[in-house]
């Protein structure tokens, strides 16, 4: 019997690996980030993520936008922990990086404001 025919199992080493493009690891970045943002800006840009993976291992830019005032800090680091955890769960990939790139910042008060708000 051929290897791979009906009637007999595959050995592991026979079967080849699994190969999970980048694009798709960048999608579970960007969707692991919008997860940890409790309440991302209305006006904002969604999460955006770039990876680069090499032998199991994905280095994760994360670019955002946040409101502002707030606990921008607080807010990266949850990025960062939420990030790293969906990626090693969801694609079995080590996570030693992950840079988040606040890309702009949402004035609570510019919003209100513009909406007649303040005095």
């Amino acid at each position: 019997m051929r290897s791979g025919s009906p009637g007999r199992a595959v050995a592991p080493a026979e079967r080849g690996a699994t190969r999970i493009a980048d694009r798709v690891v960048a999608k579970i970045a960007a969707r692991a980030a919008r997860e940890a943002l409790d309440a991302p800006p209305p006006d904002a840009v969604p999460p955006h993520a770039s990876v680069v993976v090499h032998h199991g291992v994905a280095r994760v830019r994360v670019s955002l936008e946040l409101d502002y005032p707030s606990d921008i800090g607080g807010q990266c680091g949850a990025v960062r922990r939420q990030v790293a955890q969906r990626v090693e769960t969801l694609a079995g990939m080590q996570v030693p990086e992950v840079a988040v790139q606040v890309e702009r910042l949402h004035s609570a008060q510019a919003r209100g404001a513009a909406l007649g708000r303040i005095q």
